[in-house]
């Protein structure tokens, strides 16, 4: 039996949209089951603070510090994507594990008040990132004899609500990528699945409540209301999600649906 902090030894794990929220949880957690993480973001400052945090974990467990780096990486940017996996590989050898976080919640307002360049950012990081990412790793993974790709769509991949028109339309897109993906790559011993989280109080959903009109603390009570488990989730339920799928345990796992939503889209 894997004993805890060793379900993920030996594996390198690259982490998108990493420095905040569930990418920040996901590293911490990678790091804790012993694998090699690289944070990518486009927020230098905190993304170096997490890799100290890494780096302190891996220290625990007596690692090598050299197990965990940080990359300025704009998924938008394949060209930036392409070198910076080459660089991951270089330092840490072939990528196991893709968690692709990175996101931006676009503009909240009816369809057809969206602007078309407003509408084309949430695609190129949303979508065409995943593409772009899961495109670089994927002759890694074959390389490595197989690997595990974790795409983070949302409950709004699944169901949907009269906001964010971009940001859903991108998240269903997410869901479907990820199934066509899981169906390439199976044979190649490449497992492909997405996330479904439910509303989780991280930068990216705190700066929704900001921006709405009855202020922070009342738009997280009603984000709780809309939960049947009574509140938001916490970025560590989506992390351990992460884990799981990133680790052997979920070997049977591919093209599948992991919902934490805490009984959103039950209703």
């Amino acid at each position: 039996m894997t004993k805890l902090g060793e379900r993920l030894k030996g594996k390198v794990s690259l982490v998108t949209g990493a420095s905040r929220g569930i990418g920040r949880a996901s590293c911490l957690q990678l790091a804790k089951e012993g694998a090699k993480v690289a944070i990518t973001d486009l927020i230098d400052d905190e993304g170096r603070e997490l890799l100290q945090e890494v780096r302190e974990i891996q220290g625990n467990q007596e690692q090598n510090g050299r197990n965990a780096g940080y990359w300025h990486l704009d998924v938008s940017n394949e060209e930036e994507v392409k070198s910076v996996f080459e660089q991951v590989k270089k330092e840490f050898g072939n990528i196991n594990v893709l968690v692709n976080n990175a996101g931006i919640a676009g503009p909240n307002k009816p369809t057809h008040e969206v602007k078309g360049k407003e509408w084309q950012k949430v695609m190129d990081v949303n979508v065409n990132g995943v593409y772009y990412c899961t495109k670089h790793v994927v002759p890694m993974m074959k390389e490595a004899g197989g690997g595990s790709i974790i795409n983070l769509s949302s409950i709004y991949g699944l169901v949907s609500a009269p906001d964010l028109p971009a940001y859903h339309a991108s998240k269903g897109a997410v869901r479907l990528m990820s199934k066509t993906d899981a169906l390439f790559y199976a044979k190649d011993g490449i497992r492909v699945n997405s996330i479904h989280p439910g509303y989780i109080w991280t930068p990216l959903v705190a700066a929704l409540g900001e921006e709405s009109e009855v202020g922070v603390e009342e738009f997280r009570k009603q984000l709780d209301s809309k939960h049947p488990i009574g509140h938001v989730g916490e970025p560590d339920d989506i992390a351990y999600g992460v884990v799981y799928l990133s680790s052997d345990e979920s070997k049977f796992v591919t093209g599948s649906e992991l919902i934490i939503d805490g009984g959103y889209t039950a209703q």
